[in-house]
């Protein structure tokens, strides 16, 4: 007791716990076995045949088509409505009074005595226009271009949003394959450096060194496969397919990544009218105009007409009707005088809404040329860090390969293995931020300028 007592006040850890190592191999089976997948159906799929299948199975698209569908049966509506309306109509009055039932009434003692509860029947055609119900049919129109257009923004968003995540599975795959070799090669040192300090031939301080960066580099690689795991749902979510299926992947990374076809998109010339945002503002401009037209039309008359046909069937006491003729015809014509200003605030209204739409689109115009610009700068700036990491972890692999040759000859410590290692993976990281990079600033770019 006193010399633990006397070991605390001299802050020395007592070695209890830390000599048990918490991550067994039993342990370390039964967590992989947890995180394992099991598939019932597998999936092959090219880049190009990714996309074709999230544009037929992706269901955020195909709202977007039942929005465009649901703007012509809209358009519809509104044609009908101007069109005429025919109704037809049925009745027949019954008397519960017995006593009622049985008397007869005769308006012409020449005429045969007429029942009290005839069959009426009647047939309405009628039909309205006005200024406000055109200019609405106008309005459906524009409105089926917009949804369109938002369509196609839609599916090219879509498109542009599988390239990102199925290149992001094909890096972290590489990701693992890399970090796997590098965790093969430094456990192959780590077992030869835990023999030599077995017998003697080095501290075993670089042996433990040298196990814990082991270790980290375990760590760093199984973080990989469940990122790489993330990565693959992602893609699913995109696919619209469910956990059970697996995804195969028959496009590999250099298949795909070309800084030849990156950098020819830097020499396309940038069209504005092409542009989906530019589109919905100008269809937006439109749609204030019409707005305005409509507000105006407020003063205008509306014009309705209306054929009218009525007959009434009393039976087998003879047909009579109570009409001199079963034909009607009428027509109005309503014209708006007073409506305390109302009608003119909402034009004033409409005429500010028009003003505002012309302002956006004028900034919108000026701002898309700047943003073509910058997109231009990034995807410029993404090769050129493409290009020296790429370099980089070439230089970082020899560094590595020239050390641990050294470090089996008793030439290089272990520190200095050490730092190699952390090189590489760094660089490593580095070279797959810069892929990453590359790949999303060529898919905004094709996105902007709408290239398939």
């Amino acid at each position: 007791m006193k010399k633990i007592v006397l070991m605390l006040m001299a802050g020395l850890s007592l070695p209890l716990m830390a000599q048990q190592p918490l991550m067994t191999d039993s342990l370390r089976m039964m967590l992989d076995a947890v995180s394992e997948q099991h598939y019932t159906s597998q999936l092959s799929l090219s880049l190009r045949e990714a996309q074709e299948y999230a544009v037929q199975q992706n269901r955020t698209l195909q709202n977007a088509s039942i929005d465009a569908k649901r703007a012509h049966a809209q358009r519809w509506q509104t044609i009908a409505s101007m069109l005429p309306q025919v109704d037809g109509s049925i009745g027949k009055t019954i008397m519960y009074d017995d006593e009622f039932n049985e008397k007869k009434i005769s308006l012409d003692p020449t005429q045969p005595p007429m029942s009290m509860s005839p069959w009426t029947f009647g047939l309405t055609a009628s039909i309205g226009l006005n200024g406000q119900a055109i200019v609405g049919a106008l309005l459906n129109n524009l409105a089926i271009k917009m949804q369109d257009i938002t369509y196609q923004q839609s599916e090219s968003d879509l498109r542009a949003n599988v390239v990102e995540s199925y290149l992001a599975v094909l890096v972290m795959e590489d990701v693992v394959a890399l970090m796997d070799s590098s965790l093969a090669n430094m456990e192959k040192l780590a077992e030869q450096t835990d023999r030599m300090a077995a017998v003697g031939a080095i501290e075993s301080t670089q042996a433990d060194q040298l196990r814990v960066r082991v270790n980290q580099l375990r760590n760093t690689a199984m973080q990989n496969r469940r990122s790489t795991v993330l990565a693959y749902n992602a893609l699913r979510v995109l696919l619209d397919v469910d956990a059970q299926t697996e995804l195969v992947l028959t496009n590999s990374l250099h298949e795909i990544i070309s800084p030849e076809n990156a950098l020819s998109v830097l020499f396309e010339g940038f069209d504005i009218h092409n542009n989906f945002n530019y589109q919905l503002l100008e269809k937006n401009v439109d749609l204030a105009k019409l707005n305005l037209h409509m507000a105006g039309w407020a003063y205008g008359p509306t014009i309705s007409a209306y054929y009218q046909y009525s007959y009434r069937d009393y039976g087998k006491d003879g047909g009579f009707t109570m009409m001199n003729s079963p034909h009607t015809v009428g027509f109005t014509v309503t014209m708006p005088i007073w409506s305390s200003g109302v009608r003119a605030a909402g034009v004033h209204d409409k005429r500010l809404a028009l003003q505002q739409a012309k302002n956006t689109f004028s900034e919108m115009s000026e701002n898309l040329n700047i943003q073509y610009q910058q997109l231009r700068y990034n995807l410029t700036n993404a090769y050129e860090t493409y290009a020296t990491e790429n370099e980089n972890i070439g230089v970082a692999k020899r560094v590595f390969q020239n050390v641990s040759n050294k470090y089996n000859w008793g030439a290089a410590s272990a520190i200095e293995l050490t730092n190699a290692s952390n090189d590489l993976i760094t660089a490593q990281s580095s070279y797959v931020q810069a892929v990453l990079a590359l790949v999303n600033a060529e898919v905004e770019l094709n996105k902007f300028l709408n290239n398939k």
